[in-house]
């Protein structure tokens, strides 16, 4: 008995050793992998004619707080193409609904993307169809696209998108008009959009003055 308790034991040092030297030079290889990855070419953009009656612009997160000039610079510098769509889409009769997060209220939305009129308003967190109406409030009105702008490419944009694709809504986002700490999270942020599974059929990029 002796004996083979300590057969087993020797045994089961032996593997734990293995896995041991295995585990962290396998993982030490992925991570070099991924420090040599070259990022892929831009997704290409695509001009959009949207159809006022069936097409909902979210507004998603432009307060102070998520779109500051320190952390977000280019969140900022956008501010005038964000005012540019919203004039359009409601000369259009669009919907317009705008999204808030954390303790964020009307009042801090920069006033280029500000609430007019009875346009509603969610709050929740990076995915907007989350604990809230909206899904409701855009089958309510028979929205079948949804423009997508923001300040976090990578949080609400990228993920209210993701939602309402999975959902069934159409998805165009304008590339320019989203915006991150980094251009890095933002290129992602589109990539990721048009090639991950069940998405590349639904969204489509484009740029502002690719908007009809």
């Amino acid at each position: 008995m002796h004996l083979f308790r300590s057969a087993f034991l020797s045994a089961l040092l032996g593997l734990s050793a293995c896995l041991g030297l295995a585990g962290p030079a396998s993982a030490q290889g992925v991570y070099d992998d991924w420090s040599n990855v070259k990022p892929p070419a831009a997704p290409a953009l695509s001009h959009v004619v949207l159809d006022p009656a069936t097409t909902a612009v979210l507004v998603l997160d432009l307060a102070r707080q998520t779109c500051h000039p320190d952390t977000r610079p280019r969140c900022v510098a956008m501010l005038p193409g964000v005012a540019k769509l919203l004039s359009m889409a409601r000369e259009k009769k669009m919907t317009v609904i705008h999204t808030l997060g954390g303790h964020s209220t009307p009042a801090d939305i920069w006033p280029q993307a500000a609430m007019q009129g009875d346009e509603a308003l969610v709050k929740s967190g990076p995915d907007k169809f989350i604990h809230t109406d909206l899904e409701q409030i855009l089958r309510d009105k028979g929205i079948k696209t949804v423009v997508c702008i923001g300040a976090s490419a990578h949080g609400a944009v990228l993920h209210t998108a993701a939602s309402a694709a999975f959902r069934g809504f159409n998805v165009v986002v304008p590339v320019d008009l989203m915006a991150s700490e980094s251009t890095y999270a933002e290129q992602y942020t589109a990539w990721h959009l048009v090639n991950a599974p069940r998405l590349g059929e639904r969204v489509k990029l484009t740029q502002l003055d690719w908007i009809n």
